[in-house]
């Protein structure tokens, strides 16, 4: 993966203001450590920095075609550049280095905004086409690669980070705190909202096509249109596939599996894997070794507390297949709160989930290896449901058998009256699940932390959340997902919410790119995704067993074990935050001097709640639900210190000014 930035005159072809986009790309530094490059023409300037993966020698940015009227910059790889280089080839294109990066250019001669559709890989591109006087900006299908864009009066700039637009002294960081609220409905930034006012997230399967007008006085207004090149899609309930022969199925399904890992195993330097000792990263790591030999690098996270800890499932796994023991990376309660800090900075938004603190710091460890490139096992949890919540949902519904009564939800309601803790009224979920085609099992997954609102948040937090509707920001097509089975409307949720939002970006790209490392995702290959969502539900959850057809052919490959066990949510212990004494920054990010400084909390009730749940039982929902709050509210106050300039605790901030020194790579 690379870092890409740019500005584009919308008004007309004013000159580019001297340093904007060098000091843009000089804030991504850490995403493309080994090489950096320039376009500029009257109007537009593209910036790269690139992290040399592929054609080694030779993939210096922009790229460009035969008479250099479409240039091109890139962050991600394109898996099947070669097949797609030799049919531009045959055409009658003239391709003369050895990047993926050099198809771009002559595959929008081609297609143009077909271009899109006929991608295969992770992707964010920038693309100039100087005869039709048109930049166009696209992601990838499900969001792994990020790209940001904002306007300020006549000049749209984009970067990989925000903290590419905040570095071209264009863009003002000021607080959205629409996009705080969709951290606390979904514990993810799913997009297209951002905590950075006036800074929007391109959406997944996007691209923007941006056309300038003339100058001022002139007649020709500039056109900024964003379309979807693909969508996710599911056959109507009743119409999937059956899969009757069931090795026949799982033989299928290995074929385009091992396809997935073959492709993203392609590089001109060493490949590693994270190995968690799960089924997901465990099948990974045993097709790599099939493919390339025992000798792959493998990595693990060592937590110290027993029921998180994997790195004994890891281990075996590693013997089984008959690679190398994995490299740990040890991670221990005081090394949330160290890290903490540097993971909102590399992050750009308030994280809930611990577990990315320790995820920075393997990739970290996989930086001071020598590698740039590791795969890992995301995706297999959302397209064959691998969360506990699905069988959670599934027992709920039961209660649904009457229609109309509504009854799962009355019992939800009881449940929480009953424990104490606040709720959310009956026509604010029927207002939810109108909005995403019926009952879902995120919404209950989702609403541990949501509940947080009701506690936590001060007045002007209170007005965005009965004034706005998160659920309904995330463009759910409503008419098309009625007619699917309702799991399948689960995976929707999974694939835009929790993949996009945050497996993708604060525990995905951001945590890894920190560390100039780019994580790929075998089953998040085009034809993985397209394989699982054809089939019949049964496939995915049969009665309560998860990932059945995952489960099968595992046991093929890794030990049974392995093979079978049973769903574990990494992350880090979530009590790191109100250890006794308290660590010196989070009592000053949440003092009533912070707290009223911010203003998104009630300070009365911050510090009611960190006194009473000292007193509730351990591990209990009632608990858990308090802790998961004041974590995200000390996530919040930390990303505020950290980007709107400081003066709530002793920590360092983040400032144009200092983008050079933050962003530079992590020494070998």
């Amino acid at each position: 993966m690379c870092g890409i930035a740019g500005i584009i005159d919308l008004a007309g072809q004013r000159p580019v203001p001297d340093g904007v986009v060098e000091g843009m790309t000089r804030a991504l530094t850490h995403r493309g450590p080994d090489e950096e490059g320039y376009f500029q023409r009257p109007g537009l300037a593209l910036g790269s920095r690139r992290l040399a993966i592929v054609g080694l020698a030779d993939g210096q940015q922009p790229v460009f075609n035969e008479d250099r009227t479409v240039f091109a910059v890139f962050n991600g790889e394109l898996f099947d550049h070669l097949e797609r280089r030799a049919e531009l080839e045959a055409r009658g294109h003239r391709l003369v280095k050895h990047c993926d990066t050099e198809i771009i250019p002559h595959l929008w001669e081609e297609y143009q905004e077909g271009m899109w559709d006929r991608l295969r890989g992770q992707f964010a591109i920038a693309l100039w086409d100087a005869r039709r006087r048109v930049l166009q900006l696209g992601r990838d299908r499900f969001g792994i690669a990020p790209l940001y864009w904002s306007r300020q009066g006549d000049w749209l700039l984009f970067a990989s980070e925000i903290k590419g637009l905040l570095a071209s002294g264009l863009v003002p960081a000021r607080p959205d705190r629409r996009g705080l609220d969709h951290v606390f409905t979904f514990s993810a930034l799913p997009g297209p909202v951002t905590c950075f006012e006036g800074v929007q997230c391109l959406p997944p399967a996007h691209f923007l096509a941006i056309t300038p007008g003339t100058e001022a006085g002139g007649v020709k207004a500039e056109v900024i249109a964003e379309r979807a090149y693909w969508q996710m899609d599911f056959p109507d309930a009743g119409d999937e596939e059956r899969g009757e022969n069931e090795q026949k199925l799982v033989d299928d399904f290995e074929r385009v599996l091992m396809q997935a890992v073959e492709e993203r195993l392609r590089a001109d330097v060493p490949v590693g894997a994270y190995l968690s000792g799960g089924v997901d990263s465990s099948m990974i790591v045993a097709l790599s070794c099939k493919l390339k030999g025992p000798a792959i690098n493998t990595y693990t996270v060592r937590v110290d507390a027993p029921d998180l800890d994997e790195l004994d499932a890891a281990s075996l796994t590693a013997r089984h297949v008959g690679t190398k023991p994995p490299i740990v990376q040890d991670f221990r309660h005081e090394d949330t709160l160290t890290t903490y800090p540097e993971l909102i900075q590399a992050a750009e938004a308030p994280v809930v989930d611990t577990s990315c603190a320790a995820l920075l710091q393997l990739a970290r460890k996989v930086h001071m290896n020598g590698q740039k490139v590791v795969l890992t096992g995301e995706g297999a949890d959302e397209w064959l449901v691998g969360y506990p919540w699905y069988k959670a949902a599934k027992i709920v519904g039961a209660l649904d058998v009457i229609p109309g009564l509504h009854l799962s939800d009355r019992a939800r309601r009881a449940f929480l009256r009953f424990k104490n803790i606040p709720h959310f009224s009956t026509d604010w979920r029927r207002r939810v699940e109108e909005s995403i085609g019926g009952p879902n099992a995120w919404v209950d997954a989702f609403g541990l932390l949501a509940l947080s609102k009701l506690r936590f948040y001060g007045q002007g937090m209170r007005e965005v959340m009965e004034r706005e509707h998160p659920w309904g920001d995330l463009g759910f097509p409503v008419e098309r997902a009625k007619r699917w089975h309702p799991i399948n409307r689960g995976v929707w949720i999974a694939g835009r919410v929790l993949l996009a939002g945050h497996l993708l970006q604060a525990k995905g790209d951001r945590v890894a790119m920190h560390s100039s490392v780019e994580v790929r995702y075998p089953f998040l290959d085009e034809e993985v995704f397209n394989f699982t969502a054809k089939l019949d539900p049964r496939w995915k959850l049969h009665g309560f067993r998860d990932k059945r057809l995952l489960r099968l052919l595992a046991e093929r490959w890794v030990p049974l074990s392995i093979a079978r066990r049973h769903k574990v949510i990494f992350r880090a212990p979530l009590d790191s935050f109100h250890l006794d004494p308290e660590p010196p920054f989070v009592g000053q990010l949440l003092s009533d001097e912070s707290l009223r400084r911010t203003g998104y909390f009630d300070a009365t009730e911050v510090r009611r709640w960190r006194t009473e749940f000292r007193q509730m039982r351990p591990n209990s929902l009632p608990r858990l639900s308090v802790e998961f709050g004041l974590a995200a509210v000390v996530a919040t106050q930390l990303w505020h210190h950290t980007y709107m300039g400081g003066g709530l605790a002793d920590l360092p901030t983040w400032s144009p000014a200092t983008a050079a020194a933050v962003s530079a790579p992590i020494p070998s």
